[in-house]
């Protein structure tokens, strides 16, 4: 993530870890997805889409969905991309602290753990469901009461960093079906970020994938399982140009950006 200054939002992975403007906007929301079974949307792979974490939101980009920041962000603005025909996804930041957040001293020093490597940060604890429950559940309540469609919940693998505390392959799954629940208890679909291995394991407890620079990282393949269940994988390249990820991305039916790490209003498509 980093400082609200730099970008509350975009979190290169350290470890390891276009739609033609002259295409109707009518054609581009047709392919957001549908409701499944549970009455949430469905995004569809393929499905074109906008990350934007700074500056003020540009409702014109032509693209069916928007990621935009949960706190940052009006009911109003959501509406007004409702009324453009857009989705809307709420991102959070589920797995690490951020110390300039309205609710952040609701957190004890007790689940903070180190930091990860952005200003304000810090991992939490996730083995402390009893604390961070309600917490989350509370921010949750906000994206369902803003209106989103669904929620992107960032720091979603910090069972492979460095985070202070003892965590486990079996802490992070416990962890990341708990947001997931969160999400769908509340009519919202939810994506899983990054934690690509364990994917097979969370593929169907999520409704999309949210990726940061599996193509840098020569990971998209493992990625596969989301789109063969029909659902979205919404990626972004920082460092790559269009040229050296499209190809694959069209392959694999990646919904793929390139983002400057400010996550602002520009970005190119493949």
């Amino acid at each position: 993530m980093g400082s609200p200054a730099a970008h509350p939002g975009a979190r290169p992975v350290k470890l390891r870890t276009t739609t033609p403007l002259l295409v109707p906007l009518a054609l581009l929301v047709g392919c957001t997805g549908a409701s499944d079974d549970a009455g949430r949307w469905q995004p569809r792979p393929g499905v074109t889409w906008q990350w934007q974490l700074s500056g003020r939101v540009d409702t014109s980009v032509r693209a069916a969905v928007y990621d935009i920041d949960g706190f940052d962000q009006s009911k109003a603005t959501v509406g007004t991309l409702h009324g453009k025909g857009r989705k809307v996804i709420c991102y959070l930041s589920t797995g690490a602290f951020e110390d300039w957040r309205p609710d952040a001293k609701k957190f004890p020093e007790s689940v903070l753990g180190r930091g990860n490597g952005w200003q304000g940060e810090r991992w939490l604890d996730i083995r402390r469901t009893d604390v961070l429950e309600p917490l989350l559940a509370a921010r949750f309540d906000m994206c369902k009461d803003k209106g989103f469609d669904a929620v992107e919940p960032d720091n979603m693998d910090g069972y492979r960093n460095r985070t202070g505390f003892p965590l486990k392959a079996a802490d992070q799954l416990r962890y990341n079906r708990l947001i997931a629940r969160l999400a769908h208890d509340r009519g919202m679909a939810v994506g899983l970020k990054n934690d690509l291995d364990q994917i097979p394991q969370l593929v169907a407890d999520f409704d999309f994938a949210v990726n940061e620079q599996c193509a840098q990282y020569d990971e998209c393949d493992d990625l596969k399982p989301f789109v063969e269940a029909d659902k979205a994988v919404f990626h972004v390249e920082y460092e790559l140009p269009t040229t050296r990820f499209c190809a694959q991305s069209r392959k694999l039916r990646l919904s793929s950006l390139e983002k400057k790490y400010e996550l602002g209003v520009w970005r190119r498509t493949c």
